[in-house]
């Protein structure tokens, strides 16, 4: 039976102040109809490899087709394809070591560290291996430059033996029989490293890779075969970190799509090989963004969940002045697919004095600390509730108890799905009540080809509203201004 399909109620919008109008969003339509056209243009611009005009540079339109064809090349050469060799890759990781480190920074990491809190258990890194499927503990680094985190990490990669010496070799004395300091025998004192980066020239990622490949390289005794196996890189076709796998002997190099932008890229190798070694399915992840790029080509405005965020993000900030947009998580685990989306939106459309201040929120948990504000405070925000309609476990009941002090006898036949549905309608009551404008983003569960319609949703949503407002989605000049900085200051060019 297929996955449903995402759904959007934008009926919380249309409040007689302080809203919008069915008029309003009716009146939009040709316009983000034509936006659609622009961005399907932009993705054949790109596909058929001509000359890109001028106003549209640049143009990172390569994500947009990207399911259908890698899917497509999975289909004709199953194994050989290039999903193919990611799971081969993946299953090769997952058998040989008991952690994996990715190293990345933004559209580098935060795609996977999405789709494992939404789709693997919630303390994947507490369970017995093989309560994990026989996967690796998964961990991350090169997002920041914080010294002693990454110590941190390091009391975790330098396990200890049963003899107490790191890496023991079979004969118990850490050596390996010849006389060397062993590679380690045990399956849960050997580790492997994921490194994503297009150029290898962020300075974060690059730095922790660095450090972390002498560490590994002391792991594995000096054994460069040995090495090479557990470093997996995601890079382009050329660049510092392309050279550096090619100077390690790496077996298994993935590329950056050309055409794809960090932000962009979740649905290729940056996200699909974190996400194959966490044992997800990845061909459902490309099926559901498959899927969505579907419905988005061929739904007309007021039936395309695409289309219809869109214009109600847009018509609430410019006839409304809600600028802040809320992405309100309704449980814990897609609170890093919100800090995904973050960035997506931050990147592709702060530009120009303009865009939109996304902010993430999980409740109920940000009730307690934000909602009093979110409630009664400035009128600059439009809250899109992110709910997940069928939970993945047994609801849990509260239960009866002859210790009633509490006082929840009385609601002893609820459970948790219960509360926070109860909590999510009384919120959105109170909202309304004080004419604050509320959507709704209804997700059927979380499984793989749900997160893959999410995912590709609001990718498509974020490029169509650059081209209804002007403002080119790809690039960041700003990012890249601070990198120019920084780096000047550590070589000592300015002060």
């Amino acid at each position: 039976m297929p996955t449903p399909m995402i759904r959007y109620n934008p009926q919380g919008v249309f409040l007689p102040e302080h809203g919008l109008s069915p008029n309003e969003l009716t009146g939009l339509a040709p316009r983000i109809a034509s936006a659609r056209d622009e961005v399907l243009a932009d993705a054949k611009r790109w596909a058929s490899a001509g000359e890109v005009p001028t106003d549209r540079q640049p143009l990172d339109a390569g994500f947009t087709e990207l399911p259908e064809r890698l899917l497509a090349d999975y289909r004709d050469l199953g194994p050989k394809s290039e999903v193919g060799r990611i799971q081969l890759a993946a299953d090769r990781l997952a058998a040989s070591v008991d952690r994996v480190v990715f190293l990345g920074i933004g559209g580098s990491y935060m795609g996977a560290r999405a789709l494992e809190e939404a789709c693997c258990h919630p303390f994947h890194n507490e369970l017995a291996r093989d309560q994990r499927g026989d996967r690796p503990r998964l961990s991350y680094a090169g997002n920041n430059v914080d010294n002693d985190v990454l110590h941190g990490l390091f009391d975790l990669l330098d396990r200890k033996g049963p003899s107490g010496l790191a890496g023991t070799g079979q004969d118990g004395t850490g050596q390996d029989g010849t006389g060397r300091a062993g590679t380690g025998t045990r399956l849960e004192d050997r580790w492997a490293i994921v490194v994503i980066s297009k150029s290898g020239g962020t300075l974060e990622t690059a730095a922790a890779f660095r450090i972390l490949l002498k560490r590994l390289q002391s792991a594995c005794a000096g054994n460069g075969e040995e090495l090479a196996r557990r470093v997996v890189p995601v890079t382009g076709k050329s660049g510092k970190l392309f050279d550096l796998a090619a100077a390690l002997g790496c077996p298994d190099v993935f590329q950056v799509p050309d055409g794809v932008g960090g932000r962009f890229s979740v649905l290729s190798a940056v996200g699909l090989l974190p996400a194959a070694v966490m044992g997800l399915d990845i061909v459902e992840l490309l099926e559901g963004a498959a899927a969505m790029n579907a419905h988005f080509r061929t739904a007309e405005p007021g039936e395309n969940c695409v289309l219809d965020f869109t214009s109600v993000c847009h018509l609430m900030e410019v006839e409304q002045g809600a600028d802040i947009r809320l992405l309100s998580t309704w449980g814990d685990r897609l609170e890093s697919f919100g800090y995904w989306y973050d960035q997506l939106l931050a990147e592709s459309l702060g530009k120009q004095e303009r865009g939109a201040l996304p902010l993430t929120v999980v409740n109920t948990r940000d009730l307690h600390s934000r909602g009093q504000q979110h409630q009664e405070g400035k009128r600059d925000k439009l809250i899109t509730n992110l709910v997940v309609e069928q939970f993945s476990r047994q609801p849990l009941a509260i239960g009866r108890s002859e210790l009633n002090q509490d006082g929840l006898n009385a609601l002893a036949t609820k459970t948790l799905p219960d509360i926070l549905e109860a909590a999510c309608k009384g919120t959105n009551q109170a909202y309304r009540a004080e004419n604050r404008p509320t959507a709704g983003l209804h997700l059927p569960t979380l499984n793989e080809h749900v997160l893959g319609q999410l995912f590709q949703m609001f990718m498509l949503a974020t490029v169509v509203e650059g081209r209804l407002i002007g403002i080119n989605p790809y690039g960041q000049p700003g990012v890249e201004a601070y990198k120019k900085n920084m780096n000047a200051i550590l070589r000592g060019e300015v002060s």
